[in-house]
């Protein structure tokens, strides 16, 4: 901890005041995290901002061009593709954000115990995380899929089933490096319970490679998600999703007589995946002492 002392008043810098303006100083991050926010607000105000209903058919307007009353033009069915890409934010973030939240609080209660008990509880904790991490996910994300009926939850359900190894890694690495510094000793010392020490003392000091991963994990996420709804595992029709819109769009007819109807859902799925890339890079150099 720094402390910066001026002639009346002494200011204690604390070190995540200082990441947080190390952060900022980052404007690809800062710009991207805006983009991110702006996104979100965007897909949780569908219902107010979407002009037409989004399963909404119409014959005979089906395939029309960007305009002043369809602004990203409409799909095969006529839909409303600005209303669609909207809603569909709704599911690919929502995917995303719950499935990363579930996995880091796994990652974070594996990769806790591990670290911290070692010998016995660590090898068996380590050996299943090895199993898992074994298995190709993708492969394993489809086999699991198309046994199970597509839905949103169960979506959510294997993502989160694959997805929380590297995180217990991670923060076991973590532990193992900061558990006999000399604050944890003095916690053992007045009798402090391992909960408390490990929530309280450990984790707090060992979250910001977490934090990263995490960010990072987003666009991984919603990258998973689109795919299997491209291949027709994921989010089914009618509810709209950045994926399964693009699988609505791969014909070849559509691709050359309405770019427009692949081109948008792609590109937003290229924008949120960018952003949380350079807002988790972001995080890193802020977090970096170095």
């Amino acid at each position: 901890m720094n402390v910066v002392i001026s002639q009346n008043n002494p200011v204690i810098e604390k070190p995540k005041n200082r990441s947080w303006e190390r952060f900022k100083r980052n404007k690809l991050a800062m710009i991207s995290l805006i983009i991110l926010i702006a996104l979100i607000i965007l897909s949780v105000l569908a219902p107010l901002i979407a002009p037409y209903d989004p399963a909404e058919q119409d014959l005979l307007s089906r395939l029309q061009a960007p305009s002043w009353e369809h602004w990203f033009g409409t799909d095969d069915l006529g839909r409303d593709l600005f209303s669609r890409v909207l809603y569909g934010g709704q599911v690919s973030l929502a995917v995303s954000i719950i499935s990363v939240v579930f996995t880091v609080i796994i990652g974070i209660t594996v990769g806790s115990l591990a670290g911290y008990y070692g010998g016995k509880v660590d090898s068996i904790l380590m050996r299943f995380v090895d199993v898992m991490l074994a298995f190709p996910t993708i492969f394993m994300l489809i086999t699991v899929v198309t046994l199970l009926k597509p839905s949103l939850m169960n979506i959510i359900i294997v993502l989160i089933a694959f997805g929380w190894m590297g995180k217990a890694r991670l923060l076991r690495g973590q532990i193992l490096s900061v558990k006999n510094r000399e604050f944890v000793d003095a916690a053992r010392t007045i009798g402090m319970s391992d909960f408390r020490i490990i929530f309280r003392h450990i984790l707090p000091n060992s979250l910001s490679p977490i934090l990263v991963s995490a960010t990072l994990q987003m666009g991984s996420m919603i990258l998973t998600e689109s795919s299997l709804s491209f291949l027709g595992l994921g989010i089914q029709p009618p509810t709209a999703s950045w994926g399964n819109i693009l699988q609505g769009a791969q014909s070849l007819k559509i691709m050359m007589e309405a770019p427009w109807v692949p081109f948008m859902p792609g590109f937003m799925i290229f924008l949120t995946i960018m952003c949380f890339n350079f807002v988790g890079d972001g995080l890193r150099s802020a977090f970096d002492s170095r």
